[in-house]
């Protein structure tokens, strides 16, 4: 049985023409409203717990008890004391985009990813770079291999596709509350990395050194391209040096998430995990 909060104070919302439904439709569909407002929308117990703990606000909690069965919302409203709103089973099914959210939706203060708020607790990190990702999927590919390697951060250059983007977080499992996350243009970024002394390793095909072959354990930047293009010369004239994974089969690339799994990897192992 769902525990909850204070549910005196709940709203109740059993139309979908509701405004604060409306809204929601709106931060879900449209970036432009996401950044007017700077919120967005979070579905499920796992994601909402992962943001809170990586330090975003939860500002409205909307939960739907015929669905929630064993769900909790009491950490949620004792950590941010977000409004609560109760909504009807269709209402849910009219705004959450999976069946296997357990009835709980968030509304979250976005944050400021500047390069300036980056930090790091050690002398030597180890940084994911993409290039210009585009695909939502590869994005959330990325951050969870970044997750899982525990990199000290990810840096976008160029973003296509807003951070915030439902399907961003849907296909990261909420790693992109788990990562350190900064944005930037590439200028920005190369400047950011060699002013922390932090060596560049550009993914490439010409000039470049067998992966295995380079030393990943002093302060370490893997800079990954678009599967379609590649890097940008001006990341390429930066590099410190090029680095290649042997391909033996009948094409040059792999998908960009699996070529920064191999590479983040082998920085780890050479770091003794």
């Amino acid at each position: 049985m769902a525990i909850f909060t204070m549910p005196m104070e709940a709203k109740v919302i059993s139309s979908a023409q509701n405004p604060l439904i409306k809204k929601i439709l709106l931060l879900k569909e449209k970036s432009r409203e996401r950044r007017k407002n700077g919120l967005f929308v979070v579905e499920g117990q796992r994601e909402i717990e992962l943001a809170l703990k990586g330090g975003y606000r939860l500002q409205t909690l909307l939960f739907c008890p015929e669905i929630m069965g064993s769900a909790s919302i009491g950490t949620f409203t004792a950590q941010s004391h977000p409004e609560m709103v109760q909504v009807s089973e269709s209402v849910y099914g009219k705004i959450a985009h999976r069946a296997t959210t357990e009835g709980l939706l968030g509304i979250m203060e976005s944050k400021d990813h500047g390069l300036e708020h980056i930090s790091f607790s050690n002398t030597s990190p180890l940084v994911l770079v993409a290039e210009a990702p585009e695909k939502p999927g590869n994005i959330g590919a990325l951050l969870r291999t970044a997750d899982a390697a525990a990199v000290d951060a990810v840096l976008i250059a160029n973003p296509k596709s807003d951070l915030y983007s439902p399907n961003i977080i849907r296909s990261s499992v909420g790693c992109l509350f788990t990562n350190q996350i900064g944005v930037g243009t590439t200028d920005e970024i190369i400047a950011f990395l060699q002013t922390n002394q932090i060596k560049i390793y550009c993914a490439a095909l010409t000039a470049s050194k067998n992966y295995v072959d380079c030393d990943f354990k002093a302060a370490s930047a893997l800079v990954m391209g678009t599967e379609a293009t590649g890097l940008t010369e001006k990341w390429l004239q930066n590099s410190d040096q090029n680095i290649i994974i042997p391909m033996q089969g009948e094409i040059d690339s792999m998908n960009v998430s699996v070529s920064a799994a191999i590479l983040i990897f082998e920085a780890k192992r050479q770091r003794g995990f």
